[in-house]
């Protein structure tokens, strides 16, 4: 490469973007060509920016016995490696943005070929069977589709094999058997299918496979027991099996032949679906660091031969069935993870031992590529930052949700891992743990950098001491909700400077809330809810500037709120309820930055709730005060004690006249009543009074001829309310929803939704006889009209572009900016509406949650439209986010293409064929232009539309966890934007 030759020094505009003896962990290892006897060619990948013939990158073809030098030409319009390339017997172009495909033939003699973290698309060229030499092959990090080539198991040199993350699909060649020297196999992230070939067995040699981010199934095949160099096995990669989705699916028990694997360094296979008892001969695996078997469907005992693991610091089987007790032998204090939670166990957390804790084995260069970065990513996870990279060394140990029990004395985490640089984490929530705090913390806090403990729902008592205040000044995290503590909080409890969370809610805490909380700066969480507490709210409480969430409910407190709480910067959730708090509301002045989530009722609070505080909480605030009328017909105290204490006689008496006057008084309600009925609560001032009449009379009292539009909500209705104002009236069916109050707050939450791309509530009617909501009406119809009607406009890859961009914000904003979030459930063409400018509308957004229940639309017990809904919302109607992300990736599929979600061409494919299997087959077939609506290919790059063809299909595969985030789909889109808006 330049970087080696002599006569080529490195000037200031060079760069340098690829180098074979320094490419890092997802790279060449090195090692593995060390019995080359001649050099290898390479390609020096070094860029100049002042190229003055723009017709190549400075790319040259090093010659290392003559040191000549030859330049590669690149077509920089696109970036595309000229395909007629010397006798190089290296190549590493690993990073270079290139796009096109990969060539149809290489040069025999080729030893090494790196082309990963490109833009390169296409099939694997089967020519590559010719390359009887090539000993690395890496093409990871592309967009290449079609299937994993069985000719390379042609390959009899070949030592690593990277064909990880692409859109390969198919099975796993068995051929690939036939690589006897092969050391490193990475197929992760594709859509790769079927079994894992027993046939892998035959590779004695193997060090690496990871086959994790497919769509295998079947059994993990025993034969793998064959590979006894194997030191890295993954079969998935997820790291929070309970929030995650791996849609590997395989089937039956952990094979013994690979936990009796003697190099085995690493098994990770969280949520990979597998069955049975854990294998009982972990004892052959002395080299054994990290196993995650988190989220499976594991039973039986942990057992005691994982102690004899000496080396093992990673352990995490959490979220399975295991019962039984945990080993003495097990060496918890020496991990630096064990995760158990989510099981059945019991007994008790063995005790720390003073025996020496195993030192770390060195890394070969294939393990470290693995071991390092998974123990880095999971304890950056389970840090919950509170540990920069650097900053400290995490042990993360986490017993919860168990039936764990018995006396705590202490911390159990062995002694050599004092110091000032290690964090802490001790997770025991939902257990039967007792002891005493001062006895739990007191030993080992003061050696700590950080301490995360967190004991919710146990049965520890004993009180938050000065003491504790004044040596652990190391807590970060203190989670006692739901024990017995006790006593007041101490004075000196600013003294806990690092704390950044505390919640000791449902305690027996008395006393009052101690001024020196102003000193806690970095505090973001604080719950001293469903306690006894006393006295005055401290308003020193308002200069924590850090504050999001402050719950004092359920106390008995007293005295007026701070106005400078309420106020506080960053405060997104306040609750002060059932207290005994006094003052004014009008003194409660919020500001643009105050509290979403705010509760003050169940006070002793008086006067007129403020407007921006009614908008930011659907409560009322307090109840009414008593010098309010009741505006009911409710009997009063002497009334009730005269007829409790009265004769009979007297009691029938009282009676009747109260009978009468009620009778009375419900004769002059019906007026009242039905002018309630016929109220139309407004959001938002269109410029015209907005009442029943007026509304009914617009819309033609909902004539047939004034309807624009009909669904499973019902059907919508034009009305010119005014000349010029125009709405859309949406008549919802009766009996649809499961309760007027319910109805009325949802519909509230979504009268407060503002965005550019949302359609406007502007306001609603709900009676027994009618509901029906009002939105701001758009010209421009829906987008399932567009589609249909697009063949009677030109081309224009900027306004489909737009469209795309426009919807995906709006999903990114109900996601994520609406307190509480909204979910849609029904995303689709036609709930997408457009104006004149073609600027694109969200609308129906929260109504399928008012349906609850109810059957709407083509589906049974599910909110949405069959070819919008995503696989695991109608087989198992689990909400999430990433269902509204799937039917988006359905509908942006549509928008570029000239097929329908299920379209009548796709009937010889089968049921069950879609337009996302359409892509998928046309990707891998290597046919992407087919896709896009004829003429859209001659007016877009290509590159682009490729672009959003990977996003649309991205966006529907069956693993959630893949899924991108809405806010992700608008970053993405956006680095797409045509240059001209």
């Amino acid at each position: 490469m330049g970087g080696n030759d002599p006569n080529h020094d490195l000037g200031p505009d060079d760069i340098e973007v690829g180098n074979l003896e320094a490419l890092g962990d997802d790279s060449v290892d090195t090692d593995l060509l060390k019995d080359d006897d001649e050099p290898i060619d390479e390609l020096d990948t070094t860029s100049r920016r002042d190229d003055p013939t723009g017709k190549q990158l400075g790319l040259m073809c090093v010659d290392p016995n003559e040191g000549t030098k030859t330049p590669l030409q690149v077509k920089t319009a696109h970036n595309v490696v000229d395909t007629h390339v010397s006798i190089q017997k290296g190549v590493n172009l690993a990073g270079n943005s290139l796009r096109g495909a990969l060539p149809p033939a290489f040069p025999p003699r080729l030893r090494v070929l790196n082309l990963s973290s490109n833009a390169l698309s296409g099939e694997i060229p089967a020519s590559l069977c010719s390359c009887t030499e090539l000993k690395f092959l890496d093409l990871s990090g592309n967009r290449l589709n079609g299937s994993v080539p069985a000719v390379v198991g042609g390959l009899p040199r070949l030592r690593q094999l990277d064909l990880s993350r692409n859109l390969l699909a198919g099975s796993i060649p068995s051929a690939l058997g036939s690589c006897t020297q092969l050391r490193s196999l990475r197929l992760f992230s594709n859509m790769l299918d079927g079994s894992i070939p027993p046939e892998l067995g035959r590779l004695s040699k193997l060090r690496v496979l990871d086959v994790s981010g497919n769509r295998l199934s079947g059994l993990v095949p025993r034969e793998l027991g064959n590979c006894s160099g194997l030191s890295v096995l993954v079969l998935s990669s997820q790291f929070d099996a309970v929030k995650s989705h791996e849609f590997n699916l395989f089937e039956g028990e952990i094979p013994e032949s690979v936990t009796a694997l003697p190099k085995l360094r690493l098994l990770w296979a969280p949520k990979a679906g597998l069955k049975g008892n854990l294998p009982s001969n972990w004892g052959s695996c002395q080299s054994l660091e990290m196993v995650n078997l988190a989220g499976n469907l594991l039973a039986g005992v942990i057992p005691r031969e994982l102690g004899q693991c000496r080396n093992l610091k990673f352990l995490n089987l959490s979220s399975n069935r295991l019962s039984g007790s945990l080993d003495k032998n097990l060496h918890l204090h020496c991990m630096d993870v064990i995760d158990v939670s989510g099981n059945k166990l019991s007994g008790s957390i063995p005790a720390s031992a003073n025996k020496e804790c195993a030192s770390q084995q060195p890394l070969d260069g294939v393990t470290s590529g693995y071991s390092s970065p998974f123990m880095s990513r999971a304890v950056a996870q389970l840090s919950l930052g509170y540990c920069e990279s650097g900053e400290c060394s995490v042990v993360y140990h986490n017993f919860a949700k168990n039936k764990f029990g018995g006396r705590l004395t202490s911390l159990p985490v062995s002694a050599h891992r004092y110091g000032n640089r290690t964090l802490y984490a001790l997770i025991l929530d939902h257990n039967n743990f007792t002891g005493s705090l001062d006895a739990i913390l007191l030993e080992q806090c003061s050696n700590l950098n950080g301490l995360i403990v967190s004991f919710r729902d146990n049965k520890i008592s004993g009180e938050l001491t000065e003491e504790i205040c004044s040596k652990c000044n190391a807590i970060r995290v203190l989670v006692l909700a739901e024990n017995q503590i006790s006593g007041v909080l101490p004075a000196n409890i600013g003294l806990l400077g690092a704390l950044v969370k505390m919640d000791i809610s449902k305690n027996f805490l008395v006393g009052q809330i101690p001024a020196s909380f102003k000193d806690l700066k970095s505090l973001k969480f604080l719950s001293l809810a469903a306690n006894n507490i006393t006295g005055q709210i401290p308003s020193s409480l308002g200069q924590l500037k850090s504050l999001e969430v402050l719950d004092l409910s359920s106390n008995s407190l007293s005295g007026n709120i701070p106005s400078n709480i309420v106020t506080l910067r960053g405060l997104t959730t306040l609750l002060l309820n059932n207290n005994e708090l006094s003052g004014n509301i009008a003194d409660l002045t919020p500001s643009v930055s105050s509290p979403s989530v705010f509760n003050i009722s169940f006070n002793n609070l008086a006067g007129p709730l403020h407007s921006n505080v009614r908008a930011l909480s659907e409560n009322d605030g307090s109840p009414e005060p008593e010098n309010t009328p009741s505006g009911g017909g409710g009997f009063t105290k002497i009334e009730i004690a005269s007829i409790t204490s009265a004769s009979a006689i007297v009691a029938v008496l009282l009676a009747l006249i109260i009978l009468y006057i009620y009778t009375r008084k419900c004769a002059s309600r019906p007026s009242r009543r039905s002018n309630r009925r016929r109220e139309v609560t407004v959001f938002v001032d269109i410029g015209a009074p907005l009442t029943y009449e007026t509304v009914v009379r617009a819309a033609g009292s909902f004539n047939a001829s004034n309807c624009i539009g009909s669904g499973g909500f019902g059907a919508t209705y034009k009305a010119e309310i005014a000349p010029g104002i125009l709405v859309a009236i949406k008549r919802l069916a009766i009996g649809r929803f499961q309760g007027i109050q319910q109805f009325q707050a949802e519909v509230k939450t979504l009268g407060r939704c503002r965005h550019d791309n949302l359609v406007t509530l502007i306001g609603y009617h709900l009676s027994d006889s009618e509901m029906f909501l009002i939105y701001n009406f758009l010209p421009g119809g829906n987008l399932e009209r567009f589609i249909q009607e697009r063949t009677k406009r030109p081309i224009d890859w900027r306004m489909l572009h737009k469209i795309a961009l426009d919807v995906a914000r709006a999903l990114a904003y109900l996601h994520d900016n609406c307190v509480p979030r909204i979910l849609h459930r029904d995303v689709k063409p036609s709930n997408i509406l457009l104006d004149n400018e073609y600027t694109a509308y969200l609308s129906d957004f929260g109504l399928a949650r008012l349906l609850g229940n109810s059957e709407t639309h083509a589906t049974t017990g599910v909110a949405g439209t069959f070819g919008y809904v995503a696989p695991e919302y109608a087989m198992t109607c689990r909400v999430s986010d990433k269902a509204d992300v799937y039917s988006y990736g359905v509908v942006l599929l549509e928008l570029i293409s000239d097929k329908k979600a299920l379209d009548p061409s796709f009937s010889p494919y089968g049921n069950g064929f879609n337009i996302v299997a359409w892509a998928c087959m046309l990707l891998q077939k290597g046919r992407a232009r087919e896709f896009f609506i004829e003429g859209l290919w001659d007016v877009a790059p290509h590159d682009d539309l490729v672009e959003i063809l990977h996003l649309g299909i991205k966006c529907t595969v069956d693993s959630l966890s893949s899924r991108p985030t809405m806010k992700q789909v608008v970053r993405r889109l956006k680095e797409l934007r045509p240059p001209s808006y």
